[in-house]
């Protein structure tokens, strides 16, 4: 990583933080996380993901902040966490990613409009504006950094998927979950 990047997110890190109240008197345990997207070459598409966890209550949560350049203007794009740390292209680009992260005894992965939108995975869409930069802030509970059922840094890893048309949120209307995967980053622990 750029040491200006890097230095960049330690900033966006301490603004949160302090925004959040965390860190002055709280006894929050913090714990952070990575992507770097990147799409097919020749496509421009780049981006990254902070993913930051604090254990400050009942039920650990993750702000997942995304920012994603490159992408058509005033476009809108699926957006979702895989069950594999792989970016590596199979049958289709980025299929090493496998299916929507989805753990637990009842989970179904694949195909990803089975269960969707109820998988651990699903995210907000991605909203380009017009000159094609898309950027979230979101908080879940459906996942965790930190060892457990929920977690995304587990054996096989994580990783985040950019799909090329809009999550339309629901089951039967193919394709319900954003069709082709056009961006991939590999999710990893700091």
């Amino acid at each position: 990583m750029r040491p200006f990047l890097k230095l960049g997110l330690t900033f966006l890190l301490g603004v949160l933080l302090v925004l959040s109240g965390i860190g002055k008197g709280s006894a929050a345990h913090i714990t952070t996380a990575h992507a770097d997207i990147a799409g097919a070459a020749g496509s421009g598409i780049s981006g990254h993901v902070l993913f930051l966890q604090t254990d400050d209550g009942i039920l650990p949560t993750v702000k997942v902040i995304v920012t994603v350049q490159g992408l058509a203007p005033g476009s809108k794009h699926g957006f979702h966490l895989h069950e594999n740390g792989s970016c590596a292209d199979t049958a289709v680009p980025f299929g090493g990613a496998g299916g929507h992260f989805d753990p637990g005894p009842f989970g179904n992965s694949t195909p990803p409009d089975t269960n969707h939108p109820f998988h651990m995975g699903d995210l907000p869409n991605l909203e380009a504006n017009p000159a094609g930069r898309a950027t979230f802030v979101h908080t879940t509970s459906r996942i965790t950094l930190t060892p457990g059922p929920l977690s995304i840094i587990d054996a096989n890893g994580s990783a985040v998927i950019v799909h090329a048309l809009e999550d339309l949120g629901t089951t039967g209307a193919p394709p319900g979950a954003g069709g082709a995967r056009i961006a991939c980053g590999v999710v990893q622990l700091d």
